[in-house]
């Protein structure tokens, strides 16, 4: 599943290709993809403009010049594809979005495990939006000092991993960086997170705030089924830079043990079992 990074990167794209843009029609052939008012949902897109692009968690919100936002997730497999009108439409698309002249194009969601999901709700307070409302701080987004982050996380009480996959907690990481972040902090996926001292803490927040940004510039990780792709259909280059992450009996790049991999909570997790402590 794309995580923030992956999903900033799309969001920075459809900001700057759909900001201030017509959507001239809406088509949607796979009706699974909308599950909320689905009868409505091309009526209120058609016709309006962009007037922006922004994320919450794993979600993307298209704001509309209207009372009205798009919101995305693209959930296991869903991509989002800039194309035009003469590309071959791929057998998994289930909504393209066409902008009117000048420079028409088309927005098209694939998605072949049909798990993502399109809907048009009313803006404003994203509270007020069910399927946000639950969602935590944004690690990148969130003005906040380490000793708070400190603070939030002691009184959490969890595994560490746990937490920062947790998306009422923080938004928008998952098992790729969750490893990845914990590598570079140094620390064990298991660890409580009320026993992190003073330094460990900070050593967490600013492996956090570095591996997103670092990722975030590198385009995202794209794995070896090649699902996440950017708007204009081209892998990430992240996976180059992977610490831990799939790197099972490989060397560790910091001390040179050796990279493990186990399973916590029904996940592959991957980690120095000699330096992450």
């Amino acid at each position: 599943m794309p995580e923030l990074p992956e999903v900033e990167t799309i969001r920075r794209d459809l900001d700057k290709e759909l900001s201030g843009k017509k959507i001239k029609e809406v088509v949607v052939t796979g009706h699974r993809t909308v599950r909320r008012r689905p009868a409505d949902f091309s009526e209120k897109l058609e016709g309006h403009r962009v007037t922006g692009v922004e994320r919450k968690g794993k979600f993307l919100v298209i704001k509309l010049d209207s009372d009205d936002v798009l919101v995305i997730h693209l959930r296991m497999s869903g991509q989002l594809l800039k194309c035009t009108a003469k590309e071959p439409v791929d057998k998994h698309t289930h909504a393209t979005i066409t902008f009117a002249p000048p420079g028409a194009f088309q927005i098209r969601f694939v998605d072949p495990r049909t798990f993502g999901e399109l809907f048009v709700t009313t803006a404003g307070d994203y509270d007020a939006i069910p399927e946000l409302a639950h969602i935590g701080f944004d690690p990148l987004e969130t003005p906040m000092s380490w000793d708070r982050f400190g603070l939030l996380v002691k009184d959490r009480r969890a595994k560490l991993k746990t937490l920062l996959m947790d998306q009422s907690f923080i938004a928008g990481i998952g098992n790729l960086y969750a490893d990845e972040i914990l590598f570079a902090a140094g620390l064990r996926y298991d660890r409580a997170s009320d026993s992190l001292t003073t330094q460990e803490v900070r050593r967490l927040w600013r492996g956090m705030t570095e591996t997103l940004t670092e990722a975030i510039k590198a385009r995202g990780s794209s794995l070896s089924d090649e699902q996440y792709v950017d708007l204009y259909g081209k892998t990430g280059n992240y996976q180059n830079q992977h610490q831990a992450y799939a790197r099972e009996g490989q060397r560790c790049l910091r001390c040179r043990g050796t990279i493990a991999k186990v399973k916590f909570s029904q996940r592959s997790t991957y980690f120095c079992g000699s330096c992450q402590v």
